[in-house]
């Protein structure tokens, strides 16, 4: 369940005034995906920006005639696709609805009247835009450093309830695993309980 729209807000963003809260919530609405649904296909221009509120999004692309799974966005997480929605190009990744998925959404108009009508926006946006940079940093740096045995015990601690929601070799491609490789580390991790 989503936590209340301020506080994620400000988990995000950082510290902002309950007045300039407001203003910032009245440019998202509410909205509904069925399970399978898109949010936006590869090659398309995605023109939102959601809050999860409840379900997950995966994130894939097709490579050589497979689906490589980049991510699995679940609530209280920020989804859109970066090259469509801040730079008008053609998507790289598709975006579907793994379950049904409330969203709290701003569309690419709405985004934009928000930036001119609301200055403080560019400094709220630079702290967000800062720490996904970070997130995206920490992704590369563990799969650099890491065997594949850490980043399936670190990604295991912190999305636990994924693996009984999604099938694993989507949680395998995102660690950037075969799902043959998955499955040993697995079966290892079982035999330690």
């Amino acid at each position: 369940m989503m936590n209340d729209f301020n506080e994620l807000i400000k988990q995000h963003f950082g510290l902002i005034s309950s007045e300039d809260l407001s203003i910032i919530r009245t440019y998202f609405r509410e909205e509904k995906l069925g399970k399978n649904e898109f949010f936006t296909k590869s090659d398309q221009v995605c023109n939102r920006m959601s809050i999860i509120k409840s379900g997950i999004l995966r994130i894939y692309a097709l490579s050589d005639g497979k689906e490589i799974t980049q991510w699995l966005s679940v609530p209280d997480s920020f989804i859109t696709e970066a090259m469509g929605f801040f730079f008008n190009q053609p998507n790289r990744w598709t975006i579907q609805a793994f379950t049904e998925v409330e969203l709290l959404t701003i569309t690419k108009t709405d985004y934009q009247k928000l930036c001119k009508e609301f200055p403080k926006w560019n400094e709220i946006e630079k702290q967000f835009i800062v720490k996904c940079f970070m997130m995206m940093e920490e992704r590369i740096f563990s799969h650099l450093s890491m065997t594949a045995e850490e980043r399936y015990n670190r990604y295991f601690e912190r999305h636990k309830e994924l693996f009984t929601q999604v099938p694993l070799q989507y949680i395998a491609s995102v660690l950037g695993m075969t799902p043959e490789t998955f499955s040993r580390i697995r079966k290892r991790q079982a035999g330690k309980s």
